[in-house]
């Protein structure tokens, strides 16, 4: 990944069961498709959660079309765009987006700037959260990138969720190159051409199947 600069992505996980199930949702920006991955496989994760569903949403785009062009990014997929008070739909979010020196892609940054709103009257508040990322090399931001991104949830009131150790074994790789921290999942971009390992994928299976987990735990101790 060019410059530590590839993807982003938003997810969230909703429950079509009830009013009482948790609702959690996914929100990314992907420009070259690496976080879009690891976002997928996060929706898979926490969909395997029973009474919870998993969407994906992403985050607009900033950049106009002739630079997109001239930076040869694809076509963007079919998830959904996402506004501001769609986020108080949702008792959940993980959060994916690239790295830009250390912190998150300034695309996914201007849409948490449009959030005042929802600050002012703290309706995020008290909503867990977790975070994943891409970066271009592995002293690119793999916790720096997630580090400075928590500001964005402490603001908010909401609830930071890492991953901690969880993910066992996977997490003490030492033979393969393998993205991912505490913090969350994670991916190597490199020059762009690498795309997530099936142990970078399984991560973040593990991480939408955790967060969405302790999403359920919390939002049936409040019912």
């Amino acid at each position: 990944m060019f410059c530590c600069y590839r993807d982003v992505m938003k997810m969230f996980i909703s429950s079509a069961l009830c009013s009482s199930s948790p609702i959690l949702r996914s929100r990314y920006y992907s420009m070259y498709g690496h976080v879009e991955k690891l976002a997928e496989e996060i929706r898979k994760g926490a969909a395997s959660v029973e009474g919870v569903e998993a969407k994906l949403w992403q985050v607009p785009e900033t950049l106009p079309e002739e630079a997109l062009l001239k930076m040869s990014a694809p076509p963007k997929s079919g998830s959904p765009i996402i506004t501001p008070n769609d986020l108080t739909e949702a008792d959940g979010f993980v959060l994916g987006f690239p790295t830009r020196f250390g912190m998150m892609a300034a695309q996914f940054k201007a849409f948490l700037d449009a959030t005042g709103g929802l600050w002012r009257t703290q309706a995020l508040a008290g909503k867990p959260a977790g975070i994943f990322y891409s970066t271009g090399s592995q002293g690119g931001g793999q916790e720096t990138t997630a580090l400075t991104a928590i500001t964005q949830l402490v603001h908010h009131g909401m609830i930071f969720v890492p991953i901690g150790y969880t993910f066992g074994a996977g997490m003490f790789e030492m033979e393969k190159v393998k993205g991912g921290s505490p913090y969350g999942a994670g991916t190597f971009a490199g020059d762009g051409s690498r795309q997530p390992t099936q142990l970078e994928l399984e991560q973040a299976f593990h991480q939408g199947k955790y967060i969405a987990t302790i999403t359920k735990k919390l939002k049936v101790s409040t019912v």
